[in-house]
């Protein structure tokens, strides 16, 4: 199996390079508690060793407030796919500043989800070339999946993940109990109607953290 440095340096090399002065946006994706965040960060360092500047912004500091995030309700999966996060502030503030021909200003929240409030921090500007990773839940649906240069897609099974969310959130570890169906339902939906698979440019099965592998390509 191939370690875990070796993966990611081969998924450094797969990053591509810069046209003219923009920026290169990659989006590292999966169910919650597949290990995006350790990922995108791993890969961040991986990207300034090899001499590139990397921003790392988090899907997480973009939640909508809890009165349109619950407003189905606190256990609805259809909530959670639809009213999660705000993605039109994603786009505006990250996304499409750091796209094509992009002005380069961005900031990197819009919201604190421990005390619920509406962030609008000042305007930081990325250097040309800067290389953008995002990691969240649901980057490749409809409505960010053009917006990738590159994207990784995290796989891991859901009696793992929700082991994992467990230890991690103190949440129930059976993948069947209701109180989890807001999250697996909502990734059962976000499978059928985006294909999130084929709409990655990278698969990785990351079952074992220690050995992560490619499945695609």
């Amino acid at each position: 199996m191939t370690s875990r440095t070796d993966l990611l340096r081969q998924v450094a090399d797969l990053v591509p390079g810069a046209v003219g002065q923009d920026c290169v946006r990659v989006g590292v994706d999966g169910p919650d508690a597949s290990g995006k965040t350790t990922f995108a960060d791993e890969l961040a360092d991986v990207l300034r060793s090899l001499g590139r500047h990397v921003i790392r912004v988090s899907v997480d500091d973009f939640h909508n407030v809890r009165e349109i995030r619950y407003r189905r309700g606190r256990l609805s999966p259809e909530g959670f796919w639809l009213d999660a996060f705000n993605y039109d502030r994603l786009r505006a503030d990250v996304l499409d500043p750091l796209g094509p021909a992009g002005s380069r200003q961005y900031r990197r929240a819009a919201h604190e989800l421990t005390t619920d409030r509406v962030l609008n921090p000042p305007y930081e500007t990325a250097p040309p070339n800067a290389v953008l990773i995002t990691d969240g839940l649901f980057l490749h649906r409809d409505e960010l999946a053009a917006c990738w240069d590159f994207s990784i897609l995290l796989s891991v099974p859901f009696d793992v993940t929700t082991q994992r969310m467990a230890a991690r959130d103190g949440t129930n570890p059976d993948p069947n109990h209701p109180t989890i169906q807001r999250y697996i339902t909502a990734q059962h939906r976000y499978s059928k109607t985006c294909t999130p698979r084929s709409r990655a440019t990278v698969v990785i099965d990351n079952t074992i953290p220690e050995a992560p592998h490619l499945v695609r390509p």
